[in-house]
């Protein structure tokens, strides 16, 4: 029905385990990341960008779609951390991997979290209009609860990144 730069949409008869057919649309979308990234002060770098599909700006965690056949999960998560923040991580730690929309779709997202940044800028996509701004865990959370991080990729993935440092002891806000 559509083929897009990151996502095919079709329709068609697909059976089910018991035989039964129905007429169903489903996305097939290409695999994609989400990376937290924490300074050595740790603190969280966020973006906010315009997305036009929820009609303004939102703000999240830098994410973006690998490149089929070409990246690896961790390449495409330092490319876009470079992208879109200008830092790259000498430690990725990867927290978590599936499916975000498996009732009608394909797309399969790794979750990273970043350490140990260093600068390294890269040209953002030409689509892409964004802003970083820098918290610590606990300004995000309280973002979370009043609606100013409304992302559920940037909130799975920063309670992902609490946990994982927490459990070791590196959490900023024991």
């Amino acid at each position: 029905m559509y083929h897009g730069r990151v996502f095919d949409v079709y329709e068609g008869e697909v059976c089910f385990p018991n035989g039964r057919k129905s007429r169903q649309a489903w996305v097939d979308h290409k695999p994609c990341i989400a990376v937290v990234p924490v300074t050595d002060a740790g603190e969280l770098i966020l973006i906010r960008q315009h997305r036009h599909a929820v009609g303004g700006m939102m703000t999240e965690i830098p994410a973006g779609a690998i490149d089929k056949g070409e990246e690896s999960p961790e390449a495409c998560a330092q490319r876009e951390l470079a992208e879109e923040i200008g830092f790259q991580a000498k430690q990725l730690v990867k927290l978590f991997e599936g499916y975000l929309i498996p009732g009608y779709g394909n797309e399969y997202m790794y979750f990273f979290l970043a350490r140990d940044l260093f600068g390294l800028r890269l040209p953002p996509d030409e689509d892409e209009f964004i802003e970083t701004l820098t918290v610590s865990f606990a300004e995000a959370e309280a973002m979370m609860r009043t609606g100013r991080i409304v992302d559920v990729k940037t909130a799975l993935g920063i309670g992902l990144a609490s946990a994982w440092l927490k459990q070791r002891g590196l959490h900023p806000e024991r």
